[in-house]
């Protein structure tokens, strides 16, 4: 071994060192190797930093973007409730739909960010059907994994993987090269899961207890909304078509209060935020609010020509993507004291509808618009969150109190999921027909996503995960520097020595062992970027075929399942599943030693050696 190697091999391990006690931070370890591997001399600072012109580090970039263009347009959000409606209480038909819905979403979208989008998603699941979140969490995160074995760019190792066979000379992996031995793993995973979570106690989801915003039911509960909101249509003959709610004056005549109009379109249904001047059409469907209890629901659907519809109290969360509540008190400075809520014109004003007063713990519900204001009152309103998220300029007036937890899943392009759809379609198009390099595929997929409004520029920044393409990067120094040092090949030289002369499913099922465990204590991107190249340094020694070596490393870094440290995707389940490091151990270990049977016998098979 020489001096230069001897260097390469202590940061070497120093980094790992790093990377296994989670000190400093991963991506801050890779800018550590890219400062300091310059400075012993083994490879010089553009070496180090040529990962920066990579086009796999732009690809992976790229679909970050991707996938927060189908995040805020609510494609990714659609899926999980289509998987609540799809599956019910059956615990085993959940798991099953649940995995095969994720790893779908992930072989075309990071999977970190898939696992982040049905936490949420699979906690409201657990709540509505009392099945425990241990029982799902651990599924969830397995399908993600699996995800980065069905397509090329479903997850970092892939690519890195891919790269290394560009720069070693020959044609990469295309688009669904992986889908033949991804899928079968799946559907191995979905049984096994479907088994072994009766491993995982069953653990009782607490709420956290420190957060005190309310949700929209809670409010129609408080302010006595469950019988004053009603749900009507206008018919042909109705005196109301034509007129502008201006004209009508229903506070007046009715007691009444438009909250906010349906109003459908050739291929949509708008939700239509109520003004002085908009004109009420046949068909339309109106969310009113009778603040006069005495009035007779009969008398008024003959009168005006209404047809009732029916509304349950999830109507307000069902529809939480338009229509929004908030909490306001009146300040002291307030002009708004001692005025009444007709005199105030609410609804011209802010474009809201006050539905609810408070006095301190009492709630008035008679004389609602006529009631003067007095200081510390609390109002509830309604309206788009447009509207709401105005009266945040304004603290003269009327001081923000409280907004409800359902703005935090309020999607910023909710109409816009077709387009996306498209973007995402198209861009996939692309890459598998190879009609353009799959990084200008993954532009072009985003010049569409923001030129059709699917997202702006600041959150296309917000969503690369800077911190991963750091780490990428900052490891690939090491493979280039081994490789000049001849580190690669000693490597490749010794495992070949150390297995002798056996066949070529104990190479390959030694390579898979060696890049799994290795996944143990780093994360699998850099466990692709240290073996990728003494995989194909073997394939050279033994005269093989470069694709089998590289797949096999492709594969067994993503199957990073034995503990919660492997890949980020098992961290994020961790708290939300109350996982303890054992139960990844449990499970994990078992279902790694599946997947490396599975891939040892199919890699040889499907990608010949020779």
């Amino acid at each position: 071994m020489n001096p230069e190697l001897a260097i390469v091999l202590i940061l070497l391990g120093a980094a790992i060192a790093m990377f296994a006690i989670n000190k400093p931070r991963m991506d801050a370890v890779a800018l550590i190797v890219m400062t300091v591997l310059p400075l012993t001399g083994v490879i010089s600072i553009n070496e180090a930093l040529a990962g920066f012109s990579d086009p796999n580090i732009v690809l992976i970039a790229a679909l970050f973007v991707v996938g927060e263009g189908l995040v805020r347009t609510g494609v990714a959000q659609r899926l999980g409730d289509w998987l609540i409606a799809r599956a019910g209480t059956a615990e085993v038909r959940l798991i099953v739909l649940l995995m095969f819905v994720v790893a779908g979403l992930g072989s075309v979208m990071s999977s970190t960010g898939v696992v982040a989008i049905f936490i949420p998603i699979v906690l409201r699941i657990c709540q509505n059907t009392g099945i425990s979140a241990s029982r799902l969490m651990m599924p969830l995160s397995c399908a993600a994994l699996i995800s980065g074995m069905l397509t090329l760019v479903a997850t970092a190792p892939n690519l890195v993987v891919n790269s290394e066979l560009a720069r070693h000379g020959v044609a990469g992996f295309r688009f669904f090269s992986f889908t033949p031995f991804g899928l079968p793993i799946l559907v191995l995973g979905i049984l096994y899961m479907t088994f072994a979570r009766r491993w995982l106690v069953a653990k009782i989801h607490q709420k956290d207890g420190s957060s005190s915003r309310p949700n929209l039911r809670q409010w129609i509960e408080e302010y006595k909304l469950r019988d004053r909101e009603h749900r009507v249509r206008l018919t042909e003959r109705s005196p109301l078509v034509g007129k502008t709610i201006e004209e009508l004056n229903l506070r007046r005549t009715a007691g009444a209060n438009i909250v906010a109009i349906e109003r459908s379109r050739r291929f949509s249904k708008d939700l239509i935020a109520p003004s002085a001047r908009t004109e009420l059409q046949a068909d339309d469907v109106l969310l009113v609010d009778l603040f006069a209890p005495s009035n007779n629901l009969e008398a008024l659907h003959q009168q005006f020509g209404l047809e009732a519809l029916p509304l349950t109290g999830d109507y307000f969360s069902d529809r939480s993507q338009e229509i929004g509540m908030a909490e306001v008190f009146i300040p002291a400075n307030s002009n708004a004291i001692d005025k009444t809520i007709l005199e105030l014109r609410f609804r011209r004003r802010y474009g809201l509808t006050v539905v609810g007063l408070r006095r301190g713990k009492t709630c008035i519900r008679r004389g609602l618009l006529t009631e003067p204001l007095k200081l510390g009152d609390t109002l509830l309103l309604i309206g788009t969150w447009k509207a709401i998220e105005k009266l945040r300029s304004d603290t003269t007036e009327l001081i923000l109190l409280n907004l409800p937890v359902e703005l935090d899943d309020v999607l910023p392009a909710a109409k816009r999921a077709p387009q996306a759809i498209f973007c995402l379609l198209l861009t996939i198009a692309l890459m598998v027909s190879g009609a353009v390099p799959n990084v200008q595929a993954a532009l072009i997929g985003c010049l569409l996503m923001g030129a059709l409004r699917c997202l702006d520029l600041n959150s296309a920044y917000r969503s690369i995960h800077w911190s991963s393409l750091v780490l990428i990067v900052g490891m690939l120094p090491f493979s280039i520097a081994l490789q000049k040092t001849g580190g690669v090949d000693l490597a490749a030289d010794a495992l070949i020595r150390a297995i002798g002369g056996a066949s070529s499913y104990i190479v390959l099922g030694s390579l898979f062992a060696i890049t799994a465990v290795l996944g143990l204590f780093i994360s699998n991107t850099a466990t692709a970027v240290l073996m990728a190249p003494v995989a194909l340094a073997i394939a050279d020694e033994l005269k093989a075929s470069p694709y089998p070596f590289a797949m096999i490393v492709a594969l067994a870094a993503s199957t990073a399942f034995m503990t919660p440290i492997s890949s980020p995707v098992n961290t994020l389940v961790v708290v939300p599943g109350r996982y303890a490091f054992e139960d990844f151990v449990r499970v994990g270990v078992p279902f790694s030693l599946i997947v490396m049977v599975v891939c040892v016998i199919l890699v040889p098979w499907l990608l010949p050696l020779y």
